[in-house]
């Protein structure tokens, strides 16, 4: 069985509070994206035992990948016996505020729930992706969705209109535990603007983009380069970053503005086409 795991993008994030059990209040509307990761999962005869391969050399193995952490949830909680063999293509960056890892979790829930014909509805995956990380509930239901708590309760949701995007990442990242921990000492850059942006009828903001924009300034003077060109109707840090994503224009060439992105910011970006769905 072969699935796909989409990235997603915030196209809000409200940081509320820091709760009593160390994580954050949150409000955040977020959409899944064209681009994705790729899960191959097959049955195996004999014991139980997760066989499980990536073609990046840079994603933790065994009982440290959160794919893994997913399947023994599954078996876990369904009691079943069998072994499988995952393997992961990767195409979402890491730490890039993208949702690459939780994705790859919450895909593979949803595949051994068909694979193994468990036929556990959405709500009880949901449950298992929550112990496995808080955004990983947001992609058990396949659908745009405004999340609250710490991320793990999903009202699906749908999108006024599908968004033509931009997405530009630097070589470095950003760990998303080290932005909440700033969030709130953290100070706004002057010069740089953090209100929100109403294109066309949704409003962009990012509460993390402050402690983030502290620290990596150059993502500060990514977003704020993207606002002033003119196929871009608003731009926003996804998530924890270090990805800024640009919201286009109609009939806007968004090639054209990657490649500009490069020739003047930083030859070394990584850039993406895609949309929202």
């Amino acid at each position: 069985m072969q699935v796909i795991a989409p990235a997603k993008i915030n196209l809000s994030l409200r940081v509320l509070r820091r709760r009593s059990d160390g994580f954050h209040e949150i409000e955040t509307f977020i959409a899944r994206i064209s681009l994705c990761d790729e899960i191959k999962i097959e049955q195996r005869s004999g014991k139980q035992e997760i066989a499980f391969r990536c073609d990046d050399p840079s994603v933790p193995k065994g009982e440290d990948n959160i794919v893994v952490r997913a399947a023994n949830a599954f078996f876990e909680e369904t009691k079943i016996t069998s072994g499988v063999s995952i393997a992961l293509k990767k195409t979402i960056p890491h730490g890039a505020g993208l949702g690459g890892g939780s994705s790859d979790a919450a895909s593979t829930l949803v595949a051994l729930n068909e694979l193994f014909e468990t036929n556990l509805p959405r709500e009880a995956l949901a449950k298992m992706a929550e112990m496995i990380g808080s955004d990983v509930p947001f992609f058990i239901f396949q659908s745009a969705a405004v999340c609250k708590g710490r991320g793990e309760v999903v009202s699906p949701t749908r999108l006024r209109e599908q968004l033509s995007v931009l997405l530009l990442k630097p070589e470095f990242g950003v760990s998303t535990q080290w932005d909440y921990s700033r969030w709130r000492d953290s100070h706004e850059i002057p010069g740089v603007s953090y209100s929100g942006q109403q294109f066309p009828q949704q409003n962009f903001v990012n509460d993390l983009e402050r402690p983030v924009f502290e620290k990596f300034v150059f993502l500060a003077q990514l977003k704020m380069w993207l606002l002033k060109q003119p196929e871009v109707g608003a731009a926003l840090m996804s998530g924890s970053g270090s990805t800024v994503f640009a919201v286009l224009r109609s009939n806007a060439d968004a090639d054209l503005l990657a490649k500009r992105s490069k020739a003047e910011l930083d030859p070394e970006l990584w850039t993406c086409v895609c949309e929202t769905r």
